[in-house]
């Protein structure tokens, strides 16, 4: 039989063998943002088109070029987000989150979707670890949200992503810099893309951040927001740097950072590694203080960064970090005949409530067979049931990393058995971190000892 179809292109599956390594990376994520104060928001996986247009805006690539677009049934026009900042702020005034006290924190694992040329770390449907932080005007916001994505890919285990920023400026200050891109601009035309030419009146900043290569060729040369840059702004930007600098993060000033959508403003900022190729942003974001205001709000200065999962895992990979390994199951119930087999569905209830992981035949196989599952699923322990155990009410634990064996009463000696080994495990790892500590004191007694001498 043909299979009828594949899976979309752009597309992958996540199989139970992989994972696991994506569970790790979200969980860690989410746990870094909430030692940050970060709680999770989801939102709806598509959105009425317009908020899209509005928010990250008309003149952009994303939405000129990459966005799924459809009308639904009522004949409304719908779009699966392409990113996610848009949907929490539209969800922020919805829900009133910012009437609430401020700075309002939000993170988010999340899917997004964009009609891109599937490549490498790029994806149609792809995964964002992300943070949004609303209602914190200081520069110091600008700060955490970047030692946030710092201290996420440190505690992934990521090294050698380099920081690179900016500042856009504000409306005032970009009003000046627009006047000086469009006359740039205007005397290379020939240069520019059909799509670039509609925006050099409509939005020449978003020329710079053009694929086409004549585009960025032209671009290279372009005037530099940083020089246009208003007192107030630049007093902002400066006030970054020295919180960045206070907090040991270093950075690199990259003036050709304006980042793909129109809601920034000030700051923006990528991490970079140079594992990815041509692909080597891994994380970028920023400020966006007039996005409430254009999607119908109140302006509220606001900020966040979105960080891509696909990318990471593919800096992790390239960069051989070790990922934990998966969970095991903790034992299996090995059945001989139907009587044992509904002992053993019995035996794995209880277990299971009692928080242990546990599995027994469901193929109607032989005991040989059997115990080549459970090795092949790295079972920590199995447990053989049938007629003369039924009877005794006595069965055999076996250790399936050593062989050892454990006689133990069927119905509560497993649960029992299985706490001892976990206590013994547990103190067996404490004793082996006490020892180590122990020679790091009888080292630094040494070290002291020497250094007295010395003195």
């Amino acid at each position: 039989m043909a299979l009828i179809t594949k899976s979309i292109k752009g597309t992958q599956d996540v199989l139970p063998s992989e994972s696991y390594k994506w569970q790790y990376v979200e969980k860690t994520c989410l746990e870094v943002a909430r030692l940050h104060g970060y709680s999770e928001i989801r939102t709806p996986v598509f959105e009425h088109t317009e908020l899209f247009t509005r928010g990250v805006g008309d003149t952009t690539d994303v939405v000129q070029k990459e966005m799924y677009t459809f009308n639904d049934r009522g004949n409304r026009s719908l779009s699966l987000r392409p990113e996610m900042t848009a949907s929490a702020v539209r969800s922020a005034i919805e829900h009133g989150l910012i009437n609430d006290a401020l700075p309002v924190k939000g993170c988010y694992v999340a899917s997004c979707y964009r009609a891109e040329k599937p490549q490498a770390g790029r994806m149609r449907e792809f995964h964002q670890f992300g943070v949004e932080l609303f209602g914190a005007p200081s520069p110091s916001a600008d700060a955490e949200i970047i030692s946030l994505a710092n201290a996420t890919l440190n505690e992934l285990g990521i090294t050698g992503c380099a920081l690179e920023i900016n500042s856009i400026g504000c409306p005032a200050c970009r009003a000046e810099y627009h006047k000086a891109l469009k006359e740039f601009f205007e005397g290379r035309k020939e240069c520019l893309c059909e799509t670039c030419l509609d925006r050099l009146d409509r939005n020449p900043m978003r020329i710079i951040d053009c694929k086409v290569p004549t585009c960025r060729e032209v671009a290279k040369d372009a005037p530099r927001m940083i020089d246009y840059l208003c007192d107030n702004c630049r007093e902002h930007f400066d006030s970054v740097k020295r919180y960045l600098s206070a907090m040991g993060i270093e950075y690199t000033v990259n003036p050709s950072i304006v980042r793909g959508l129109d809601y920034y403003t000030r700051t923006v900022f990528e991490f970079v590694s140079s594992d990815l190729g041509a692909q080597s942003t891994v994380c970028g974001g920023g400020r966006y203080d007039g996005l409430f205001g254009q999607l119908g709000g109140h302006d509220t200065p606001s900020l966040g960064f979105g960080m891509g999962l696909e990318r990471i895992m593919l800096v992790m990979e390239a960069q051989g970090v070790q990922f934990p390994e998966p969970e095991k199951t903790d034992v299996y119930l090995a059945p001989m005949g139907e009587a044992a087999a509904v002992k053993c569905m019995e035996l794995c209830a209880k277990l299971r409530q009692e928080g242990f992981s546990a599995q027994t035949d469901l193929n109607n196989r032989s005991i040989k067979a059997q115990m080549k599952y459970a090795n092949k699923l790295g079972v920590k322990y199995t447990v053989v049931i049938g007629d003369s155990e039924l009877e005794s009410g006595i069965v055999r634990l076996k250790n399936m990393e050593n062989g050892e064996q454990a006689e133990v009463t069927m119905d509560s000696g497993i649960v029992e058995a299985l706490y001892d080994m976990g206590i013994n495990d547990t103190i067996e790892r404490l004793n082996e971190t006490v020892a180590a500590f122990e020679d790091l004191a009888g080292l630094d007694a040494l070290l002291g000892d020497s250094n007295n001498e010395e003195v």
